[in-house]
């Protein structure tokens, strides 16, 4: 397991987390985007969950890496299908933020397989 893998999937794990976080927390600076997406109301605590679990998954992973795989695994198919929800709204300039989010989650599942 190499330092660039830990670092990565750390951070990963963190921004991810904190992604969680801020649909929980309701933050208007996700709140919006998700009402102007049209994505439901009902649909947030689940998405906040997803995201929690990938975060967890992520650091589990530094000690069972399958779990790590499936975690990193989800998480790029859950950002890229917010990057689907977004140009399907057609708000185009937002579409690098979560490319912004499934980057570090694609690292650690480049640097884990390459370890």
């Amino acid at each position: 397991m190499s330092v660039a893998y830990v670092v990565v999937t750390v951070f990963a794990a963190l921004n991810t987390g904190f992604s969680a976080y801020s649909v929980f927390a309701k933050a208007s600076y996700v709140v919006e985007p998700l009402t102007q997406y049209g994505v439901p109301r009902s649909w947030w605590i689940w998405l906040g969950i997803a995201k929690a679990a990938g975060a967890v998954g992520l650091l589990a992973g530094l000690a069972v890496p399958a779990l790590g795989y499936a975690a990193a695994i989800g998480l790029i198919l859950y950002f890229l299908g917010a990057v689907l929800t977004v140009l399907r709204a057609r708000v185009y300039k937002n579409v690098v933020f979560p490319l912004i989010y499934m980057a570090p989650s694609a690292a650690s599942l480049v640097l884990a397989l390459a370890s």
